[in-house]
């Protein structure tokens, strides 16, 4: 089954050109289904019954798994034996009838503007990492990107006559303008910090480690704990926390839905409609008549 599994990743990423945090989340989904098949003497994708993926999902559930994953981790099953079954690897598909638990749409936890006043002044300027993670904090916050898409910038990417940066994926790319404090920021990065950073190696990535090379997601939310910590913020956030305000404080200020929705390069609006959603809410408990 592994290697079935693994056939399956490689078509993801040949044919349909997923990004690689998909990848890895069906891989790791699916490779958690195998060792618990295993548990239960299957072992050959072809043995697999309804029961049996039924018996996993029940296990997620005594584990005490959100719905959410729950439901990812039968969206991912619902992919493989499809797969397995257009190439001719199964005759039956026993994840066609699986149900997927009612996920209810949570508004997403954001930092005021107090508090994302806070953190973006805890870089220091002194520094060339300093210099580093202040510029990255301010374009997270301007543009709104992913993690993934921030670590991924190269210097290419950067318009500097119009500001706005090009995200790329597999399938397409998004322009995203950025403003005037992040532009500040990243010049005296660029002037003052990066080559240092460097330290003479090829490296066109815009914001690389201390090593001179490309920075991990796990650095990034390394620095990010440091300095949410520093500036005395008592919510628990994630790097996408980030990514939530930007959006929230643009739909707070009166900002368009699809236009927030191209720049976080959601493909359904009503993923970009949890923030109005939000505002609506915010409304409602401030307003005498709400």
């Amino acid at each position: 089954m592994e290697q079935e599994i693994k056939g399956f990743v490689s078509y993801l990423h040949n044919v349909k050109k997923t990004s690689q945090n998909t990848e890895l989340s069906y891989q790791r989904d699916l490779m958690k289904m195998m060792r618990f098949l295993r548990t239960q003497k299957v072992e050959k994708s072809r043995d697999v019954t309804e029961t049996n993926l039924n018996s996993y999902i029940l296990d997620l559930e005594k584990k005490g798994m959100a719905a959410a994953t729950v439901s990812r981790n039968i969206a991912s099953m619902k992919a493989f034996y499809l797969y397995m079954l257009k190439n001719g690897e199964v005759t039956t598909d026993p994840a066609e009838h699986l149900k997927a638990p009612k996920v209810e749409k949570k508004v997403p936890d954001v930092l005021s503007v107090s508090d994302m006043e806070k953190l973006l002044e805890q870089p220091g300027d002194r520094t060339a990492k300093g210099l580093r993670d202040k510029a990255m904090l301010e374009l997270l916050y301007a543009t709104g990107i992913r993690v993934t898409e921030l670590i991924s910038l190269r210097l290419e990417d950067v318009n500097w006559k119009l500001d706005y940066i090009i995200c790329r994926d597999r399938t397409k790319e998004r322009i995203i303008p950025f403003g005037t404090k992040a532009r500040k920021a990243l010049e005296h990065y660029m002037q003052l910090a990066r080559e240092e950073l460097v330290s003479g190696k090829e490296c066109d990535m815009l914001f690389p480690n201390c090593s001179g090379e490309s920075m991990s997601r796990q650095g990034f939310w390394k620095l990010l704990k440091q300095y949410v910590k520093q500036a005395g913020i008592q919510m628990e956030i994630t790097p996408h926390t980030l990514r939530h305000s930007f959006a929230a404080h643009l739909v707070d200020n009166g900002a368009d839905l699809h236009m927030v929705q191209e720049m976080l390069g959601h493909s359904d609006i009503s993923t970009t409609m949890m923030y109005a959603v939000r505002t609506r809410e915010l409304y409602a408990k401030a307003h005498p008549r709400g």
